[in-house]
């Protein structure tokens, strides 16, 4: 029996084990590893703060998911690997064997450049803790009748979200404090302006060209002075983990796993890697759950050649996506490139897109 290791419970490997199970793989034992039992949907994330959805329907439970394949599923995240063994070490002490190797762990928190990042501040990354963490920070301003948030960072998923904490605590009656600081002017290119409009609607501050040079207690500290918070958000990006470069498998400069067109290692040819976690050689593409869904395919159709010994498919993802980001109320703007719509029933579009990528593995 051949040994596939799918490392990483995220977008990509959810499309292997559906397809593992509509159509199963002979001679081969599968193996799932995830440090969480199920993989919540980041774009339903801030529809859940805002009070839209309950954290079941955002979330899709591992588990059942693989039992269904007849996956083993082991709860417990990666280490460390041994390529020449082929073996993937794990922190609940187990060590793995694979023949095939598949990663889809997604990336990390990038908090190695902001001194006291995290001591004093809430990462959005992983999504698991930042649940957790704002569940007991929303109690806290909801006791205190209020209070003063700064977001760190105002990429589309820093935007997204400081909307919707706006919203939920606006249908509350509770007024927030609430300023975005950004490095520089990284709202998303195409849809800055509408984004803008509604940010000063919503009384949400914008300081662009503010770095945050350190986290303190109770404050942000900035080039011209502090920005006082009772809570401090980081959405600045993402970094990669530390163990697949540890390890040796080639990677950018940044870390991420580097591939081929075959979203195959270029080190080694029996591990590949897609999502966030990975980097296409000459086809470098934002990290974006949006790509991370349409690498499932052409993944599984390769992870099957591979096992079966036949020659790989070549795949190169689309140059353009749509972004579909809402605002907290039941608003939502699109964007294809440069075109960019808006409206209610573009929340409404969104709203059946994401119910609809979660009842398919539910």
């Amino acid at each position: 029996m051949k040994q596939l290791v799918l490392l990483g419970g995220g977008h990509v490997h959810l499309h292997c084990v559906l397809s593992f199970i509509e159509n199963r793989l002979e001679d081969v034992n599968v193996t799932l590893i995830s440090p969480f039992a199920r993989q919540v949907y980041s774009g339903m994330l801030p529809g859940w703060i805002a009070g839209h959805y309950t954290i079941d329907e955002c979330v899709i439970p591992l588990p059942p998911l693989a039992a269904k394949a007849s996956i083993r599923f082991e709860q417990t995240a990666a280490t460390g690997l041994d390529l020449e063994r082929r073996v993937v070490h794990c922190e609940n002490g187990a060590e793995i064997p694979y023949d095939i190797l598949s990663i889809d762990s997604g990336p990390v928190a990038d908090l190695s450049q902001l001194p006291g990042a995290a001591q004093h501040a809430l990462a959005v990354r992983p999504i698991e803790r930042f649940i957790e963490g704002w569940e007991a920070a929303r109690r806290q301003l909801l006791t205190r009748a209020g209070g003063r948030i700064v977001m760190v960072g105002a990429g589309a998923a820093g935007v997204e979200l400081a909307l919707s904490m706006q919203h939920a605590f606006d249908q509350a009656k509770i007024k927030l404090d609430f300023t975005i600081a950004s490095a520089a002017d990284t709202l998303p290119h195409g849809v800055a302006k509408r984004l803008m409009r509604v940010l000063r609607e919503r009384n949400v501050r914008v300081q662009s060209n503010t770095p945050a040079q350190r986290i303190e207690a109770g404050k942000v500290v900035v080039p011209d002075g502090e920005l006082a918070a009772d809570l401090v958000i980081v959405s600045t990006g993402t970094a990669a983990a530390a163990w697949p470069r540890a390890a040796g498998l080639k990677t950018d400069e940044r870390g991420f796993i580097l591939t081929n067109n075959y979203l195959q290692s270029l080190s080694h040819a029996n591990v590949f890697a897609a999502g966030d976690c990975a980097t296409m050689a000459g086809h470098v593409r934002p990290k974006s759950g949006v790509y991370a869904v349409r690498a499932g395919a052409p993944l599984t159709k390769n992870l099957r050649r591979a096992l079966a010994g036949e020659a790989l498919v070549p795949y190169t993802p689309q140059r353009n996506s749509l972004y579909l980001i809402s605002t907290g109320d039941q608003y939502a703007i699109a964007s294809w490139g440069n075109f960019t719509l808006e409206g209610a029933w573009v929340w409404r579009w969104k709203d059946r897109i994401d119910r609809k990528f979660v009842a398919r593995y539910r």
